[in-house]
């Protein structure tokens, strides 16, 4: 809500931080004075200040220059494109807090400082010159998008009839493009609804994607520089990592552990920026750590993660069910073990990131390209019965767990003008940028048969809304997408998956269960990984738990917003 609705020392409060209008205060005191009243876990911005260079000239312990541009779209002088309706999104205001919910969980995905829920969805009741917009996927139902706005004009009186745009956000796993500037033109549009004459917006320099659609869409550059205080949050803006540093190498599994500890003061020490090793140092405490995998992770927990079979046997012993299975022999027993089942999967025995796993084998022919890939892999191979339902992915960390997700093959989604080839490398462009390169869709033979078996073939066009999963497995690192279920989720699994964790005796661990629902208690084991992507489950505090386990004395970032913690069973 505003703290005020004069035109003198106009502040607005969004959730996440305030937005402080400099050209309604009299005295740049006053103005530093509202940024001072920033409070802890919030992100302030004080914007149209005059003469801001000097401000922050005067208080460089205190407050910095934010490195963005601010653009301006004066609506009678748009560009020359604009966007155009993105099949199967429909854009629409914000209807309840559960709106407001699925936002904040879209803001954390994009490493965003999440709002108050309260205050969000009050604003949304109360506030006329506050515009909040959601992008929805018609087909699921689901926010993949989000954008609010200001008017200035109803705000403040504003002289020059403005509005401005702020949080522009879409869901990094959406396989639609376009859902960012559908939301940019929709709020434009009630902006002119409104009579209103510009709409200003803040863009990071080096978001050359975003610039670019900006400028094409006609925004101009203005000589206006937003000024935040020099905190925790904002460290990263005021006092860069350079990239001699190595942090400019970290993968997004490493960096979301720096990030979390450089905001509590936990000195960072890349040692090696590609494999993602971090030496953290606090006190008199020192921990190495490759992403999520520490030295906590003692060697006897971590070899029975890398053998399946291992695994198996160690949580079955336990009391967890697994699905049948047998290591492969490379002879009759292989195909007599299928004719019983029906449908395996074969697997390297050693191995991660989805690499020589073939699901689905149903006849001998299958069965002798699948061994030979896996093979390919590790000599030793494991045949197991498949079993249908939801591939669950359960994050403990300390006995606990952290977050729950259901890992789903890669998708195309039709546009009847793209071929399937072109959407998955569309896609795959996507999920690339969205995880530093992390998770691509291959083009390559599975893809193609999996594709085939569906009925299309790769450069046939695919039809409006048409949905075609074109991979057999939910690995994300071959482009599969996750879903965050951790609300969802029953007691029971979570319980499992602590069992699992214990049996194993390991400290951070990704447990695969299969199941056919995730708010049931059937379920069978598939594999530990010790080794979990933290990146992959934001919204969920995975590296604040992380970090909690190697430095329980240290404090992390109060945000306004958390998501509810899992019933441990």
């Amino acid at each position: 809500m505003s703290e005020t609705r004069d035109d003198v020392g106009v502040v607005q409060d969004l959730g996440w931080g305030r937005l402080v209008f400099g050209q309604t205060f009299d005295d740049p005191a006053e103005f530093g004075t509202a940024l001072r009243a920033e409070a802890s876990g919030r992100r302030d911005i004080g914007m149209y200040l005059d003469a801001p260079h000097v401000f922050v000239a005067l208080h460089p312990q205190e407050f910095f220059i934010d490195p963005s541009f601010t653009y301006r779209l004066t609506f009678d002088d748009r560009g020359e494109f604009w966007p155009g309706e993105v099949p199967g999104v429909v854009v629409r205001p914000v209807q309840s807090p559960a709106d407001c919910a699925a936002i904040n969980e879209i803001y954390l995905r994009c490493r965003m400082v999440p709002a108050d829920i309260d205050l969000m969805w009050n604003n949304v009741e109360h506030e006329r010159h506050m515009v909040y917009l959601v992008a929805t996927d018609e087909h699921t139902g689901a926010l993949i998008g989000t954008v609010t706005g200001i008017d200035h004009r109803q705000l403040f009186g504003d002289v020059e009839n403005g509005s401005s745009l702020w949080c522009l956000a879409v869901d990094p796993s959406v396989s639609r493009p376009g859902v960012g500037g559908l939301l940019v033109r929709s709020l434009v549009e009630e902006f002119i609804r409104r009579g209103r004459a510009q709409m200003d917006l803040s863009v990071l320099h080096d978001n050359e994607g975003a610039i670019a659609l900006y400028e094409r869409m006609g925004f101009c550059r203005v000589p206006a520089l937003g000024i935040k205080r020099k905190n925790a949050i904002n460290e990263k803006l005021f006092a860069p990592v350079q990239e001699e540093e190595g942090f400019a190498e970290l993968n997004p599994y490493a960096r979301i552990i720096a990030d979390e500890a450089i905001m509590r003061g936990i000195h960072v020490e890349v040692l090696d920026g590609k494999g993602g090793y971090l030496r953290l140092t606090h006190g008199g405490t020192s921990v190495v750590t490759r992403e999520s995998l520490s030295e906590l992770t003692n060697a006897v927990a971590m070899s029975r993660c890398d053998d399946k079979r291992v695994a198996r046997r160690v949580v079955s012993e336990a009391g967890i069910r697994v699905p049948r299975g047998r290591t492969a022999t490379f002879d009759d027993e292989d195909y007599a073990f299928l004719r019983e089942v029906g449908s395996v999967v074969v697997k390297p025995a050693r191995g991660e990131q989805g690499a020589g796993i073939t699901v689905g084998v149903t006849r001998p022919d299958e069965l002798d390209r699948a061994l030979s890939w896996a093979a390919k892999h590790c000599p030793d191979v494991l045949i197991e019965e498949r079993c249908e339902g939801e591939d669950l992915r359960l994050l403990v960390i300390n006995g606990k767990v952290i977050a729950a997700a259901v890992r789903r093959p890669p998708e195309v989604v039709g546009s009847g003008k793209h071929t399937v080839r072109q959407l998955i490398e569309a896609q795959s462009r996507r999920r690339s940028a969205a995880t530093h390169g992390e998770s691509v869709i291959p083009v390559d033979e599975v893809t193609a048969d999996t594709v085939r078996e569906a009925g299309w073939e790769l450069d046939e066009v695919l039809p409006v809304n048409e949905r075609l999963t074109v991979r057999r497995t939910a690995n994300l690192h071959t482009g599969g997408t996750i879903c965050d279920v951790t609300d969802e989720v029953n007691p029971t699994l979570a319980r499992v998956a602590i069992d699992a964790a214990d049996a194993i005796g390991i400290p951070v661990t990704g447990i695969d269960l299969m199941v056919p629902a995730v708010d049931g208690e059937e379920y069978v084991f598939i594999e530990a990984n010790e080794r979990p992507g933290l990146a992959n489950h934001e919204p969920r505090p995975t590296a604040k738990a992380f970090v909690d386990l190697l430095f329980p004395r240290t404090a992390a970032t109060p945000w306004a917003w958390q998501p509810e913690p899992v019933d441990q069973g």
